[in-house]
Order: C-alpha cells, then sequence, then structure tokens
C-alpha cells in the first residue's frame, strides 16, 4: 500500500528555490544600502552652473525609434495585405466550387 504525501516533490523544490530567492533579493538590498551609505555628503552648496552636464544627442534616438516604428508597421500592414489577398482568393474558389456543384 502506497501512502500518498500532501506535499509532492516538486512542490518543496519550488518552496525552497523560493527561500533562495528571498535570500538572494535580500542580499542585494543589503549591498545596495551599503553602497549608498559609503556615499560621502556634500559639505557645502555648489551651484548649477559648476556641475558638470552630461549630455545625451537625442535626435539620432528619436529618429531610429520613429524609422523603427514606421517599418514595422509597413511590415505589419504588408503581412496582413498579403494574408487578407490569400483568404479573398481561397474565398473565391470555395464559392465558385459550390457554384459548380449546384449547377451539376
Amino acid at each position: 500500500m502506497r501512502v500518498l504525501h500532501s506535499r509532492s516533490r516538486s512542490a518543496r523544490v519550488r518552496g525552497g528555490r523560493s527561500w533562495r530567492q528571498a535570500g538572494v533579493l535580500i542580499a542585494a538590498l543589503l549591498a545596495c544600502g551599503r553602497a549608498l551609505a559609503a556615499q560621502t555628503a556634500q559639505t557645502e552648496f555648489v551651484p548649477a552652473s559648476q556641475v558638470p552636464v552630461e549630455t545625451l544627442p537625442a535626435a539620432p534616438l528619436v529618429f531610429v525609434a520613429y524609422a523603427f516604428v514606421w517599418v514595422a508597421l509597413v511590415a505589419y500592414v504588408f503581412a496582413l495585405w498579403r494574408k487578407l489577398g490569400r483568404v479573398e482568393r481561397e474565398m473565391r474558389q470555395v464559392s465558385d466550387r459550390l457554384e459548380s456543384r449546384r449547377r451539376s
């Protein structure tokens, strides 16, 4: 006679995995907390004119993003157009077959 357990082996493994993932998450949060605590505090006011400015040229990135979206949209519409043409052709063939069967 076999004894059935309320929890299967896979359920126990999944439970162990979740504890492991929680441990990794806690360790990552502690490491981030230590890194933030290690930063030195600013002791005096620094005017905005003396702060180095990092610039990222936005125009090329926006152009590439719009170009990608337009190319994807055109490709999608082209694929739909071809599939719709194929379906219309198949429906025409089916209706022609039905019409020829009705005549005979």
